[in-house]
């Protein structure tokens, strides 16, 4: 049982914490039960307009506009007000599924007298996890309307609560989920429980980041750059699909807004400069230690609760990570007194510790590595980057029980990844300019 990390020792460098707001809970644990209409919902109110892929953009620097694909994948962006043609993106994407039992095309079965459903897995869930537990449907349908017509709808179970009749029922694509809301836990309310906070706790933490650095027009009057919040489906089983990272629609979008905002020439190359001068955030969850398995985690490279975002690295790839993209980022949280994960120091010799020391104030602070005897997944940071040719850090808010129908993260840890993004939002266009790489 983990009843809750060791109090961190420094001082809180935070507001109010975001989940400590009454006006932001909510809007954290809806996002938790239907990312997308809430995700839409919150965008619309903020201000952002609706297009769609099918029809001209009109857009102008200082417009926020968003749109989605197959209603499980969005992407929505800020324009600086003195955006110029050629000038970056700033980027934060995440995925939006999460392992889950989905309906079978003929789900409905019996067996001695009970009525059963067939599923199929997606992803790799935990599955005795999913065991006496209060289950219910959720996904989309697709109705015939009297008139003839068809419409799309995202529901929770059942005919009757969608107000229709079973024959007008003609598609459906529907999960498997766990009725049980999401919520604050722990001695002190410390922790988050929630099903599919992989990957929903950094969509959460992207989205809010994009509106609360772009409500007001000042806000936007000294960017330069595009901010831009990116959300795919199909990570958990390798992203190639219409709607996964796999697809162009980041790249396609890049490219749309470009082709807008070019109002006279600009000379040879504009989308292929842009895409240089940009920057990704992959942002998915990171696995934290467990007090009960420490020796499954590098001993110098350990994830902890309430201790901020973790930056990943793989030697193989498996991660985008490299030294620049790095530095970069944490050169926010440095600017910003925003805590990262720190060297595991203890028990070393005088000379092995000063040693390490100055390794650790070379890079700033030691991130997530997966031993090398061990497995490491991936994420969606290297298809984007190689896809699309983008500098990119791979990051992650770190959690426990990945993967299962209930996880947990601490509650601190959303609110720093929060403070971090807004922050890489309104800075990262300066921070930039100071470093030269290719030249």
């Amino acid at each position: 049982m983990v009843v809750g990390p060791s109090p961190p020792q420094r001082r809180r460098i935070l507001p109010p914490p975001l989940l400590q707001q009454p006006h932001l809970t909510p809007r954290f644990l809806a996002l938790a039960l239907a990312l997308h209409p809430e995700a839409k919902r919150q965008l619309l109110a903020a201000g952002f307009k609706l297009l769609s892929e099918n029809d001209d953009w009109d857009l102008q620097p200082g417009g926020r506009y968003f749109f989605t694909r197959n209603m499980s994948c969005l992407v929505a962006f800020a324009v600086g007000e003195k955006y110029r043609v050629g000038n970056g993106f700033n980027i934060i994407a995440a995925h939006t599924d999460s392992p889950c039992l989905k309906l079978k095309p003929r789900s409905a079965s019996f067996k001695s007298g009970h009525q059963m459903v067939n599923v199929q897995t997606y992803g790799g869930g935990l599955w005795h996890t999913w065991f006496d537990r209060d289950l219910t449907l959720a996904g989309r349908v697709i109705l015939k309307a009297s008139d003839g017509s068809f419409k799309h709808k995202l529901v929770k179970i059942l005919s009757e609560e969608i107000g229709c009749e079973s024959d007008e029922i003609i598609g459906m694509e529907l999960n498997v989920c766990d009725t049980q809301p999401s919520c604050l836990g722990g001695g002190n309310n410390e922790f988050i429980y929630s099903g599919r906070l992989d990957n929903l706790a950094s969509c959460y933490c992207a989205l809010r980041s994009l509106m609360d650095s772009s409500k007001v027009p000042e806000q936007l009057s000294n960017e330069k750059a595009i901010r831009m919040v990116a959300m795919f489906d199909n990570e958990e089983v390798g992203s190639d699909s219409m709607q996964g990272a796999g697809a162009p629609t980041m790249f396609h979008a890049m490219r749309r807004i470009v082709d807008s905002l070019i109002h006279q020439s600009m000379g040879e190359g504009a989308l292929e400069r842009a895409i240089h001068s940009s920057f990704l955030v992959s942002a998915d969850m990171a696995h934290a230690l467990h007090p009960n398995y420490p020796e499954k985690h590098e001993e110098c490279h350990r994830a902890e609760l309430q201790k901020g975002l973790v930056i990943k690295h793989n030697a193989n790839q498996r991660y985008a990570t490299s030294a620049v993209t790095a530095f970069l980022f944490k050169e926010i949280a440095r600017i910003h007194n925003l805590p990262v994960q720190g060297h595991a120091l203890e028990g070393l010799s005088k000379e092995a510790y000063v040693f390490l020391s100055l390794l650790s104030s070379i890079a700033g602070n030691t991130e997530f590595v997966v031993r090398n005897d061990m497995g490491c997944g991936s994420t969606i940071g290297p298809i984007l980057a190689s896809g699309v040719g983008i500098r990119t850090v791979d990051c992650g808010i770190p959690q426990l029980s990945m993967h299962s129908v209930r996880e947990m993260c601490g509650k601190e840890d959303i609110d720093t990844t929060y403070m971090h993004f807004k922050a890489f939002f309104e800075m990262f266009s300066d921070i930039d300019r100071k470093l030269s790489v290719d030249f």
